[in-house]
């Protein structure tokens, strides 16, 4: 008899319609989360037992991913064997229809793998387009990804004095975003990476103007609640001599979310998450079969 298959799968999705990657409370009807549109996937594949993700990294509302992961066990009826890795990530594909989010590859993995527990690190892009004096002059390929910033020009190497006191292991509590759900997580985390270099538009070959891209890259095994987004929003006003490299000293030694300065945090719609990475060794299947199953029924 066949029994269920764990499958982890990386997923793509423009988060600007969706509540965020996690499930919303069924009375939420006006905006689903990314993964309640995964889940209504994997059940027109008609599984045995309701199949529920688990999501490796969550995103806020607004927010995108290049690549999130999730994992999920899935057994089809009438004892037919698993799907295998291709045309499961087709049939998801297929089931998500015109929704923004798409599967780009699919894993069969050990039984025992978690898609957050096991993920070795986290990578984080921000996106920033400066000195546009209006919205409408950002390429359509990105004005809803990225965050403009209209007129300004920023002093880049002392963004980067700034990221390199935020690099390495350090208390993180100003830069959390206190919620009932978040409040009691470990505070301490390790930057592995914390860079800032040029970026491009996703358009820049054929569009007229030249529009100073960059891009913010922040690499960590895990991070709090909005972390990312208050890290890139203090590092923008240091950009713009708004805040002091010693000022944001004093915001990181504080360990308090309360002495974040207000109107600093960067918006959802510039932030990817592109990467989740796994050790190669979690990823391998020992002594379970591989399937030669090549049908969607």
């Amino acid at each position: 008899m066949h029994k269920s298959a764990r499958y982890l799968i990386f997923f793509q999705y423009i988060g600007t319609k969706y509540s965020g990657v996690v499930k919303v409370p069924p009375q939420q009807l006006f905006k689903k989360g990314v993964q309640d549109h995964l889940e209504e996937a994997i059940q027109k594949l008609r599984p045995l037992h309701p199949v529920s993700l688990s999501v490796s990294s969550r995103t806020d509302t607004g927010v995108h991913a290049f690549s999130n992961t999730a994992h999920f066990d899935l057994q089809r009826r009438n004892d037919k064997p698993p799907f295998s890795e291709d045309i499961l990530a087709r049939a998801l594909n297929l089931h998500l229809g015109t929704e923004q989010i798409r599967i780009t590859h699919a894993l069969r993995v050990p039984d025992n793998f978690h898609a957050r527990f096991n993920a070795q690190s986290r990578t984080y892009v921000y996106r920033l387009a400066l000195d546009i004096s209006h919205h409408t002059l950002v390429p359509l390929t990105d004005c809803k990804l990225c965050w403009n910033l209209k007129n300004t020009e920023l002093d880049v190497e002392t963004m980067r004095e700034a990221a390199a006191l935020l690099a390495g292991t350090h208390d993180f509590s100003s830069f959390r975003a206190m919620n009932s759900e978040m409040a009691f997580k470990n505070p301490v985390k390790t930057m592995d990476v914390i860079s800032i270099q040029p970026g491009s538009s996703f358009a820049q070959p054929y569009f007229h103007r030249e529009i100073p891209f960059w891009e913010l890259t922040f690499t960590s095994r895990s991070f709090l609640y909005k972390q990312v987004r208050r890290m890139t929003g203090a590092l923008v006003a240091v950009g713009q001599g708004v805040l002091s490299v010693s000022q944001l000293r004093e915001v990181l030694e504080a360990r308090d979310s309360r002495a974040y300065p207000q109107g600093l945090v960067a918006p959802a719609h510039g932030l990817f998450l592109t990467r989740v990475d796994y050790r190669e060794s979690d990823l391998q299947l020992s002594n379970q079969p591989s399937s030669t199953e090549n049908s969607e029924d």
